[in-house]
């Protein structure tokens, strides 16, 4: 096991019923245990080249710089981890680059952009990053907690308590992000790492699911299906076709089935050794 924790993967990207083609892109890796999904814009195409783009480029350079790491002899889990971080960081960050120099090349993709969330999984941590308002939910027993926060002007409107949280999802302005790909050379990626426990169901997903569920339509969902991710991923695009379609419509699930949890001392030192 490669990455030293259980993970049962499931994932689907769907067109909705209202947009002409996908613009949508995920990508996971069991071998690895990572998961990457973006979402596209810009016009005559160019958001499904900028999500082509950020996607083959940060799988490539995560599959290299993971198996670079798992070579590596001797470090701590937490060093590990830190190492971890800075590669989710580094490999959007090439995305955006790889992202702004075609748009420079290729007049029509002026412009292009796309958002992304990306989650890696070792040991006993899921370390998330992500650019704009695709989303990061965990559900963890019967809670479903939003583990990320939109970078839009929405979340900042809701956030200076212009406008409530329960009218939030009727507003204007829910598809105005203020951090994305390809929009410029500074783009700030925001991570974090979390704790996992046995049984945990990650939830990686464009503002095409968010904005036609509830937060508890999906996690209703989430637990209606416990036996079959794929089941779970197929129940949350037809629900989010059901409430309108309006948008493409991208879910990634994993679930932990196992994992090395972090250990204090001279038992946890050979216990890491011996992991």
């Amino acid at each position: 096991m490669a990455n030293n924790v259980g993970l049962e993967f499931a994932a689907r990207t769907d067109t909705g019923l209202v947009r002409p083609h996908n613009e949508d892109a995920i990508a996971t890796s069991p071998i690895y245990g990572f998961a990457v999904l973006a979402d596209g814009m810009g016009g005559y195409s160019a958001g499904e080249v900028a999500s082509g783009i950020a996607i083959s480029v940060a799988k490539q350079l995560l599959v290299e710089g993971l198996a670079r790491l798992q070579g590596q002899q001797g470090d701590s889990r937490a060093h590990r981890q830190r190492q971890i971080q800075q590669l989710l960081i580094d490999s959007i960050q090439r995305s955006n680059s790889a992202i702004l120099e075609a748009a420079r090349s290729e007049p029509q993709y002026s412009g292009m952009g796309t958002t992304l969330v990306a989650a890696v999984f070792h040991h006993d941590k899921a370390i998330i990053a992500h650019v704009g308002d695709s989303r990061a939910y965990r559900l963890r027993g019967n809670d479903l907690t939003q583990l990320t926060r939109d970078h839009s002007l929405l979340q900042e409107q809701i956030d200076a308590g212009l406008i409530s949280p329960e009218w939030a999802r009727f507003s204007q302005n829910k598809n105005l992000v203020t951090r994305a790909l390809g929009v410029g050379p500074d783009m700030e990626v925001e991570v974090h790492e979390h704790q996992v426990e046995l049984g945990d169901l990650y939830l990686l997903c464009s503002d095409g699911l968010s904005d036609m569920l509830l937060m508890q339509e999906i996690g209703e969902i989430l637990l209606s299906r416990p036996d079959s991710l794929e089941q779970i991923c197929n129940a949350l695009v037809q629900r989010a076709n059901e409430n309108g379609g309006h948008d493409n419509i991208s879910v990634i699930l994993i679930r932990i089935q196992s994992f090395t949890p972090e250990s204090a001392g001279l038992l946890g030192r050979i216990l890491n050794w011996v992991a």
